[in-house]
């Protein structure tokens, strides 16, 4: 595939209006969306600003590439716009950004597609093509430029494989480049990286993690000859076959803007020796080369068990919720209430089913938390820390303190084996790390559930005795957290304490706490929809289109929606959703709505016991918020 074929005329912007990034990006997007390019504009733009928020990808000199891979596209394609001002993009240089590509990659992409565009990442390496692009003026001279560059891309790459290789006596180094997209920055940072190194005469082997797997894979032979190794990257990439060698770790940005520095740290002798310890690091706690505060490892660990264990709560929680509701709907015998749930047999069935689903939640839990500490030997001490927290009464709390403890154990066990010899190394990882892990986290799990069991008891007493201002006290103190970072560590803090009462309340109708969560979570979208209704000339035409997709994300309790206007006004914005949220939790809580579903908005509304009352006390706290947000917000005429 030709790189020409993923340009249309209609997605070309040659005078981009915007002045802002978060305006330039709304430009492009609908741009996109009006090209029949993507279906759903509000999900694209998420995909965008997340990889926005891991890093810019305002590469300096003038050029960004804001890029997503997500179900929202259609068909592959690069958006390309040109600003004649200038936009203030957040670049890496601090200067302002006029050339854009905008990459929008399906899902299902495959390998063509991926070549493409990297190659266009590769011609974007090249300041005379890029100066050319900056004088176009149409569209057909954009696909010309693009069509010359291409042909003498290829005949580059045909005269590269002639090339006499650099002599067995000079420094060899090794590279791995990664993008969490792996798109764009992976290969532009291979080719800045591979072109310097040419110029200093140095040999070099570049292995790139991008979309379609890993190209180039370095070899232990590669390893054990390299003089050092560089890693340009913003995701994790496997790090301990590095134990030993000098070894930078920068962002994937430094690698694309500062080849010649990370070469010459290498070359100086100036790099510090890896050692794999317990766990490789990630990119974004190694790329300020620290480990990372305390409390950023521990949510990044937490988070991990947490995503991983979220599908089989929601799928094994809403069937057993179903199985209620299917013997609500044919009726039980006031006998038999105490079955409610299994009476008839579509509904045991429906319950069987959630319960295997649910039984999984704990020992995912401790296994993945495990698993984030210690890679993979800690996956299966930490399914046993779960399982043993489950069986033994210790709970939600029992498994997520029994994944730290798995992981950890797994950490002392690596720092004990690896002073094995070599020739033990295979069985080591078979055999030693599995049996005494489980055996040592085990036993502790033993310990640790005695005190747990009786935290968790008394936390489920405690929760299930709330009643009137109690349980509207913490309603509203756990739907204002939602509110307050919108899908950040606060906003996660409030889920995960929802979900986690959500298995020892199913069976008594569902929790508050997770209908007060919910609850809270709706508000800030719906409240953004409300004020640019209501407050219209206090909003941007922009930001009231905007507006209506937040209806849609708030009914579904996506609170991520109201993001990018918290973002630009969070000083108006964050208040009015936290008291908008904090008054609908306190309501929820407090006149004992129950919900049995961790997860849908509307779409589990049949989920909880007062429907009605759960619908109008959203409305009645967004309404609240919008009414705040609209009265601080100051008039845009002005």
């Amino acid at each position: 595939m030709k790189m020409t074929q993923l340009f249309t005329p209609d997605t070309m912007i040659l005078d981009l209006a915007a002045t802002t990034k978060r305006e330039a990006i709304d430009e492009m997007v609908a741009t996109l969306k009006k090209a029949h390019r993507i279906s759903d504009d509000a999900v694209f733009k998420q995909g965008i600003l997340d990889r926005e928020a891991q890093t810019t990808t305002g590469l300096g000199d003038g050029i960004a590439m804001p890029h997503a891979k997500n179900s929202a596209v259609l068909e592959p394609t690069v958006l390309f716009a040109k600003s004649q001002k200038g936009v203030d993009y957040e670049a890496l240089d601090g200067q302002p950004t006029y050339l854009f590509f905008m990459i929008a990659a399906p899902e299902g992409a495959n390998d063509t597609h991926l070549k493409a565009l990297a190659a266009l990442s590769r011609l974007l390496m090249h300041q005379e093509f890029v100066n050319d692009l900056k004088q176009a003026t149409t569209a057909e001279q954009v696909f010309t430029l693009f069509d010359q560059a291409e042909k003498q891309l290829d005949q580059k790459e045909a005269a590269s494989q002639q090339e006499p290789i650099a002599s067995q006596d000079t420094p060899y180094i090794l590279a791995v480049t990664a993008c969490p997209t792996g798109i764009a920055h992976t290969y532009m940072a291979e080719d800045a990286l591979k072109e310097k190194a040419k110029e200093m005469g140095i040999r070099i082997k570049v292995e790139t993690n991008g979309s379609d797997g890993i190209k180039h894979a370095l070899t232990e032979e590669d390893i054990n000859q390299a003089t050092g190794i560089i890693v340009a990257a913003d995701k994790q990439v496997a790090m301990s076959r590095f134990d030993g060698k000098p070894l930078i770790n920068r962002p994937v940005s430094d690698g694309i803007r500062k080849p010649e520095q990370l070469i010459q740290t290498i070359l100086d002798g100036s790099a510090p020796i890896y050692r794999a310890k317990a766990q490789d690091k990630t990119q974004k706690e190694a790329s300020s080369d620290t480990t990372g505060s305390l409390g950023s490892q521990i949510y990044k660990h937490l988070m991990n068990g947490v995503s991983h264990m979220l599908p089989f709560v929601i799928g094994g929680g809403i069937a057993i919720a179903l199985a209620f509701m299917i013997d609500q709907f044919m009726g039980v015998p006031q006998a038999h209430l105490s079955e409610l749930g299994s009476y008839h047999q579509a509904a045991a069935w429906m319950k069987e089913i959630g319960g295997a689903a649910f039984g999984f939640m704990l020992p995912v839990l401790a296994g993945f938390i495990a698993q984030s500490i210690a890679d993979r030997p800690g996956l299966v001490a930490g399914f046993v820390a779960g399982s043993l927290a489950a069986t033994g009464g210790a709970g939600f709390l029992g498994a997520l303190l029994g994944g730290f403890i798995a992981g950890y154990v797994m950490i002392g066990l690596k720092h004990l084996l690896g002073k094995l010899p070599k020739s033990l190394e295979g069985i080591r990882t078979i055999l030693f790390y599995p049996v005494f892990g489980v055996i040592i986290t085990g036993g502790l799990m033993l310990l640790v559930n005695i005190p747990m069991q009786a935290i968790n008891n008394g936390l489920n007493n405690f929760l299930n005795g709330l009643s009137g201002a109690n349980a509207a006290l913490l309603g509203a103190l756990l739907a204002g957290m939602m509110a307050i970072d919108l899908g950040g560590p606060i906003n996660k803090a409030a889920y995960v304490f929802g979900t986690g009462t959500l298995a020892t309340t199913v069976a008594t109708g569902g929790s508050p706490m997770m209908a007060a969560v919910m609850a809270g979570g709706m508000v800030p979208p719906l409240a953004i929809f409300f004020a640019t209704r209501f407050f219209k000339q206090k909003f941007s035409e922009k930001d009231q289109q905007a507006g209506l997709t937040n209806v849609i994300m708030g009914a579904s309790f996506i609170t991520e929606g109201a993001i990018p206007f918290a973002a630009a006004d969070p000083l108006r914005m964050i208040p009015g959703f936290v008291v908008g949220s904090a008054l609908t939790g306190a309501l929820v809580s407090g006149f004992g709505i129950k919900l049995m579903a961790p997860h849908g908005g509307i779409f589990v509304i049949l989920l909880i016991n007062k429907p009605l009352l759960f619908l109008l006390f959203v409305l009645l706290g967004s309404l609240v918020s919008s009414i705040i947000i609209g009265t601080m917000k100051k008039d845009t005429r002005n």
